[in-house]
């Protein structure tokens, strides 16, 4: 198995990962997917949604074995949450 290298610092991939996902994605996945995941190759801007992170990811590696992937929550800032939430009923 080989292991992927990353290609970018932090900074820059998650420049490049927020900027692609903006400017090209989001315009194109937003409306009736809240929640899912998008899979984003940084490289050639393709990408994958899916409720399940590994699901995009893999179909995204099917086509682009070396993809350099940022990924997602569409309408949410995080993609997965730590702790406890709290109740507000």
């Amino acid at each position: 198995m080989t292991i992927r290298q990353p290609r970018y610092s932090k900074e820059e991939f998650a420049r490049l990962g927020d900027e692609i996902y903006e400017y090209k994605v989001r315009p194109q996945v937003e409306e009736g997917n809240e929640g899912k995941i998008v899979a984003i190759d940084l490289e050639t801007g393709d990408f994958e949604v899916d409720k399940s992170e590994i699901a995009a990811c893999d179909r995204l590696e099917s086509t682009h074995p070396d993809a350099q992937i940022w990924i997602v929550r569409i309408g949410s800032g995080y993609v997965r949450h730590f702790g406890g939430r709290t109740l507000c009923l």
